[in-house]
C-alpha cells in the first residue's frame, strides 16, 4: 500500500492480515480524513485522579437506576386513588404525581450527567479535517469503519472500565424500563375492574340504578350546595355546565363532591335560538334526546378525552381547546374539523313536570370520550 493522498485498495488477504489501528488508519485515509490532534486523556493509567473520575461517572448512573427503580415503585404501589382535600390520605394521593415527575426527572437527568461526565473525562478530544466526497459506501469501507467504532471503544477505555459499563446498564435499563411501565401498566390494569358502575367505561354517573330521578345541577364552586336547573335559567344561545345529581344524595358531601369530580360526569347543556333550533339535525335513535331547543351533550372531547369548554353562539359550534376539534350543534354535535372523528355522545333529557327542573331519563347509549378496545362505536 503506497502512502499518497489516495490509497490503493488492499487484497482480501492484505485486509484480513491487518490489525484494528491499520484497519483504523486505512478508513481515515479512504474518507480523506486527518487526524490533528488525538490526545490520550490518561496516559498514565490506573492514578488516583482517573479511578475518582470513573466513580463519579458510574456514580450518577447509579443514581439513574435508582430513581427508576423508585418510579416504578411509585407507579405501582402510590396510593393513587383519589381523596377530597381534608380527608384522610389526601396528603399522600397529593404527592402522587409529583413523585413520578420527580423521580422519572432524576433518573433521565442523572444518565445525562453520566454521559456527560464520560464524555469529558474519558473521550479523547481530537481535532480532524476530512475531505467531502460523494458515493455510496464500498465493502472496505463498511469493514473500516467497524473497526473506527471497535477502536473507539478501545481509546475511550470503555471495555476495561466494568464499573462504568454495569452501572450504565443498570441506569440504562431501569430507565428503559421506566418508559414502558407506564403504557403496560395501561394494558395490564383493567378499567372495567375499576370502575364503580358493573358496566365500566359504558356508563357514567347519569346511570339510573333505581327509579330515582337524576336532575341536572350546576356547579357553585361549594359541592355542599345544590342548584338545580330549569329551562327558563338560560337564554337562547347560552350553555352551562350540568353534574347528575339524586335527592338522596342532598346531604351527602361525600356523594356531592363525588359527582362534580367524577371525570366522565360533565355535560354541556345548550339552549339553541330558535331560528337555529329549527335547523337540527338529529341522530338516528337519538331523536326525543332534547327537550323543545335544549340539547346536552357530554364535555368530553371525542378525541382524547379534553374538555370542549367552549361554545361559539354564532356558528353553533362546539370547541376543544386541546387540539382544536370542533362539533357542530345543529347536527347532533358531528365533528367537522380537527382531529375528532367521533361524534360527541348526547343525554336525554327532559324537564320534570313535579318539579319543573331539567331531568335525565337516562345515561348515555353511547361511551363518552376517546376510543378503547372493547368500545362498540
Amino acid at each position: 500500500m503506497s502512502d499518497d493522498k489516495t490509497p490503493q485498495t488492499p487484497s482480501d488477504e492484505e485486509l484480513a492480515g491487518m490489525s484494528r489501528a491499520e484497519l483504523v488508519k486505512l478508513g481515515m485515509k479512504l474518507d480523506g480524513v486527518e487526524l490533528v490532534e488525538y490526545p490520550d486523556p490518561w496516559p498514565v493509567k490506573g492514578t488516583r485522579a482517573e479511578k475518582r473520575a470513573e466513580r463519579a461517572v458510574a456514580f450518577w448512573f447509579v443514581v439513574s437506576g435508582l430513581a427508576g427503580l423508585a418510579s416504578v415503585a411509585a407507579f405501582i404501589f402510590w396510593p393513587a386513588k383519589y381523596v377530597a382535600p381534608g380527608d384522610d390520605g389526601y396528603f399522600l394521593y397529593s404527592l402522587y404525581t409529583p413523585v413520578l415527575g420527580l423521580t422519572v426527572g432524576i433518573a433521565i437527568l442523572a444518565i445525562g450527567i453520566g454521559v456527560l461526565m464520560y464524555v469529558r473525562r474519558f473521550v479523547p478530544h481530537e481535532v480532524a479535517v476530512q475531505d467531502r466526497h460523494d458515493g455510496g459506501s464500498k465493502e472496505l469501507d463498511k469493514k473500516t469503519i467497524v473497526a473506527q467504532f471497535a477502536d473507539f471503544g478501545h481509546s475511550t477505555s470503555i471495555a476495561r472500565r466494568s464499573m462504568i459499563k454495569r452501572s450504565l446498564a443498570f441506569g440504562g435499563g431501569v430507565l428503559g424500563l421506566v418508559l414502558t411501565v407506564v403504557p403496560l401498566g395501561a394494558l395490564l390494569r383493567n378499567p372495567h375492574a375499576q370502575s364503580s358502575n358493573k358496566n365500566g367505561l359504558l356508563h357514567t354517573g347519569w346511570q339510573h340504578t333505581s327509579d330515582e330521578k337524576v336532575y341536572l345541577r350546576r356547579d357553585t364552586g361549594d359541592p355542599s350546595e345544590v342548584v338545580l336547573v330549569k329551562p327558563e335559567d338560560l337564554d337562547a344561545g347560552a350553555m352551562e355546565t350540568v353534574f347528575p345529581f339524586r335527592m338522596s344524595e342532598e346531604h351527602d358531601e361525600e356523594a356531592l363532591s363525588a359527582a362534580l369530580l367524577r371525570s366522565d360526569n360533565p355535560v354541556m347543556l345548550i339552549r339553541l335560538r330558535p331560528e337555529d333550533a329549527r335547523r337540527v339535525v338529529k341522530h338516528a335513535g337519538q331523536e326525543d334526546f332534547n327537550y323543545s331547543d335544549f340539547y346536552a351533550y357530554t364535555k368530553i372531547c371525542s378525541h382524547l378525552g379534553c374538555p370542549t369548554s367552549l361554545y361559539e353562539q354564532r356558528t353553533n359550534r362546539i370547541l376543544c381547546p386541546c387540539h382544536q376539534s370542533q362539533f357542530d350543534a345543529l347536527q347532533y354535535a358531528k365533528p367537522v374539523f380537527g382531529p375528532a372523528t367521533r361524534k360527541l355522545a348526547q343525554l336525554p333529557i327532559k324537564v320534570d313536570e313535579e318539579t319543573g327542573y331539567f331531568i335525565a331519563t337516562g345515561d348515555f347509549i353511547e361511551p363518552v370520550g376517546p376510543a378503547y378496545w372493547e368500545r362498540r362505536s
